[in-house]
């Protein structure tokens, strides 16, 4: 079958889904689909085996995407005409109101502000949600009037090159748009050290995210931030109980792979007990299996990941804590090597609990009570993250009085997971640093230059 067809481009990845596919992906250079060099293996967390080789890109191959962006760069592009499947982004910011004035004193002249686009993007994605979380940088970036290189998480850059292969049918210019696969401390390193990219906007772990913001600093770089979470969810006794499914989703959805999934739920002491017996219930009716098929759980990222989640809840048991259901799970056949966590819900553990202050990012949720308002908003502020969080109440007052109090970039009240582009989206503390969305994104990704012009 023909790969580099978009057409093709699902049959082919569902093909080497269940088979292990012997031709290795490519990079994506000037348009182009580029051998590597240097290979690795992806694996499929579902059977623990290799399914593909994909690039581990050198320096060179990253330094190539890095000059076709540069010198793609030099041309004067029509970037809007060219992201038809970005729509949102490119109608928006075609359309934004710029600030304007005109003065009177000492001259009478007009100003205006321009929206610059600033050169190449170095756009950095984690590995949860991969498409999703790319082309939320591709598209400002490029509706802004920037050329990008691309560098997925090496866990999960096939949907990338998939993506490219709608890049190059729908008539992108060389160069615009480029992807380079391969280890972070490699590829990502370089793509960050390198003087022709001015913006790097990165998503991924804290410990990361501060090194690329110590590298942006010294080389004066803009640098954009969403990094780690560590979500409480608040319930209050006057909850409405048809809201329980979708707290339990905010815990689990995505294997709890997803920045903002609950991880932290404080309930208040009134109904705590009768609010754990309930969401265990539904916890326990979760399915896990083959992601390929309907199932609720699917398979933990990769072994490190699966082993980093078994050993918070060995830390869990150690410092006296109640597992109520969950763990890991042995699966059968061809899904015996593979790695997967039941949905576990802990009880009676301190705020002080490595469940309770560490980032997990798997399908692990501690549920502790809570009396008053004041001591739930400290409690739940008491964390180097800022993320987002939920409030759960049919009191209009203890909602927004909690969501007001609490230090995080999103609160949903009675919600979650309700996205508006139009909306600032990132985090405080240790969370990130900037903000995305259609009109955030644009002051990011864009430098803005006051135009003052003498009336006659």
């Amino acid at each position: 079958m023909n790969a580099n067809s978009f057409d093709n481009i699902l049959q082919y990845l569902t093909a080497f889904s269940e088979e292990p596919c012997l031709t290795p992906i490519t990079n994506f250079i000037n348009n182009e689909f580029v051998a590597s060099s240097r290979l690795m293996e992806s694996f499929n967390p579902a059977t623990g085996l290799p399914w593909v080789k994909i690039p581990n890109s050198t320096d060179l191959e990253v330094s190539s995407a890095i000059s076709a962006a540069k010198e793609a760069f030099k041309t004067a592009l029509d970037i809007p005409r060219c992201i038809q499947n970005f729509r949102a982004f490119a109608a928006a910011i075609q359309t934004q109101t710029a600030p304007s004035a005109i003065l009177e004193e000492p001259v009478k002249a007009v100003s205006y502000v321009k929206y610059d686009p600033i050169g190449v993007a170095g756009l950095i994605s984690p590995w949860n949600l991969p498409l999703y979380l790319l082309s939320f940088k591709i598209a400002p970036a490029l509706a802004a009037g920037n050329t990008i290189v691309c560098k997925p998480s090496e866990m999960t850059s096939v949907t990338a090159w998939a993506l490219m292969h709608a890049i190059k049918e729908v008539g992108f210019p060389p160069g615009v748009v480029n992807l380079v696969m391969g280890e972070g401390a490699t590829a990502g390193q370089y793509l960050v050290d390198h003087p022709d990219v001015p913006l790097i906007s990165f998503t991924g772990s804290t410990l990361v995210g501060k090194m690329i913001q110590e590298k942006g600093a010294r080389l004066n770089k803009k640098v954009s931030l969403e990094m780690g979470g560590k979500n409480p969810a608040i319930v209050f006794s006057n909850y409405n109980s048809n809201d329980l499914p979708l707290i339990v989703k905010s815990c689990f959805f995505n294997q709890g792979e997803i920045c903002l999934c609950t991880s932290r739920l404080f309930v208040q002491a009134d109904i705590f007990d009768d609010f754990v017996k309930k969401f265990v219930q539904i916890a326990k009716n979760y399915s896990v299996g083959d992601p390929a098929d309907n199932v609720n759980i699917g398979a933990i990222n990769s072994k490190q990941h699966f082993q980093k989640i078994k050993r918070y809840i060995e830390y869990a048991k150690e410092e006296g804590g109640i597992i109520h259901c969950g763990g890991v799970v042995e699966m059968p056949g061809k899904l015996q090597n593979g790695y997967f966590i039941a949905p576990t819900v802990i009880t009676g553990i301190s705020d002080s609990s490595k469940c309770m202050t560490d980032e997990i990012f798997g399908p692990v949720i501690c549920l502790t009570p809570f009396r008053s308002i004041e001591e739930v908003v400290t409690r739940a502020n008491a964390t180097e993250y800022g993320l987002s969080a939920t409030v759960w109440s049919t009191n209009s007052s203890d909602l927004l009085n909690t969501a007001h109090a609490l230090r995080a970039g999103t609160v949903w009240c009675n919600t979650w997971m309700v996205r508006d582009l139009n909306m600032p989206f990132g985090g405080c503390k240790q969370s990130g640093q900037g903000r995305e969305g259609i009109h955030d994104s644009l002051h990011f990704y864009a430098d803005a230059k006051t135009v003052c012009v003498k009336l006659d």
